[in-house]
């Protein structure tokens, strides 16, 4: 705490300090906001995704994706879809365009054969712009 002393004078001395207080608490309001919406910007669906070397290539705005999950259920977005309602929850998703990419997510213990599956359920219903999703991995050197 500081205290200032009367000198006697009758002229009151400007004061040059600048009160931050106000300045912090608006930062560490921002702070909390980022805190609590960064999670909620996060696909909330795990999965072990296998690394791939391949160049990343730029995503579009709002990416369809379908993931086959370890048990080998499949999810449109975050939902979990039966493999019957597959092609109508595509239809619906991509409002009938079966030239809208599709990005396909697969978890690293899922067989290939499983995954070939799903590729020609998409392929039955029409959809043959299908991209795989990986980690990235930098190249080894």
């Amino acid at each position: 705490m500081s205290a200032r002393l009367d000198d006697g004078g009758d002229e009151l001395a400007e004061v040059h300090e600048i009160n931050v207080t106000p300045f912090i608490d608006v930062m560490l309001v921002l702070l909390i906001i980022f805190m609590v919406a960064a999670p909620l910007a996060t696909v909330d669906i795990t999965v072990n995704l296998p690394a791939s070397t391949a160049e990343p290539q730029p995503r579009p705005d709002k990416p369809i994706f379908l993931t086959v999950k370890r048990d080998l259920t499949l999810a449109l977005g975050e939902q979990t879809v039966g493999r019957e309602a597959l092609a109508s929850g595509l239809n619906a998703v991509t409002m009938g365009d079966k030239d809208t990419r599709i990005f396909l997510r697969a978890d690293q213990e899922v067989a290939y054969g499983a995954l070939m599956e799903v590729m020609n359920l998409m392929r039955k219903a029409g959809y043959l712009k299908i991209a795989l999703v990986g980690l990235e991995k930098p190249p080894p050197q």
